[in-house]
């Protein structure tokens, strides 16, 4: 192998200085300062996109907060505005109940007198068939005529007995 000739140990250990040297310069010079240019501008970037991250974050948690906050007003008008109806609703369903009460209290009144009324009838109908039918008896009992007058008195003696 010609790398481990003692005789050209020399001239290999010249040119690996002269190549190392060459290479260190091109490193030293041009390559680590834009690697290290690249690593800044890499840093800078991250951490402006960091910042920007955190701002983005502070805008989301405001903007989520203003969200809640119209969330809360709008269910907070809803609920008033629930019971503002449900009150509304309470008021008229209150007037027609009294409408109707004060209806139904007429047409109560309105039956008891036609009831009233027909009881009277009813009563004056009774009384004078029971006369009629009283005077027929008396007549045909004795066989003579009977004071009208007088069966009616009795008649009514009757009934006032009754109730």
């Amino acid at each position: 192998m010609p790398q481990l000739d003692p005789t050209s140990f020399v001239s290999q250990i010249f040119w690996l200085a002269i190549t190392f040297g060459v290479t260190f310069i091109i490193m030293w010079r041009i390559a680590v300062p834009k690697i290290a240019d690249v690593l800044e501008a890499r840093q800078f970037r991250m951490s402006e996109n960091r910042e920007r991250a955190e701002e983005f974050q502070k805008e989301a948690e405001a903007a989520h907060a203003a969200y809640e906050k119209a969330l809360a007003d709008a269910r907070a008008d809803a609920q008033a505005e629930i019971a503002r109806i449900n009150q509304e609703l309470a008021d008229k369903t209150a007037e027609q109940e009294a409408a109707l009460n004060a209806r139904l209290k007429e047409r109560i009144a309105e039956s008891e007198k036609a009831i009233d009324d027909a009881v009277a009838a009813a009563l004056a109908n009774v009384r004078d068939t029971a006369v009629e039918a009283a005077t027929a008896a008396a007549e045909k009992l004795s066989g003579d005529s009977v004071d009208a007058n007088a069966v009616a008195g009795a008649v009514d003696t009757a009934l006032k007995a009754r109730g």
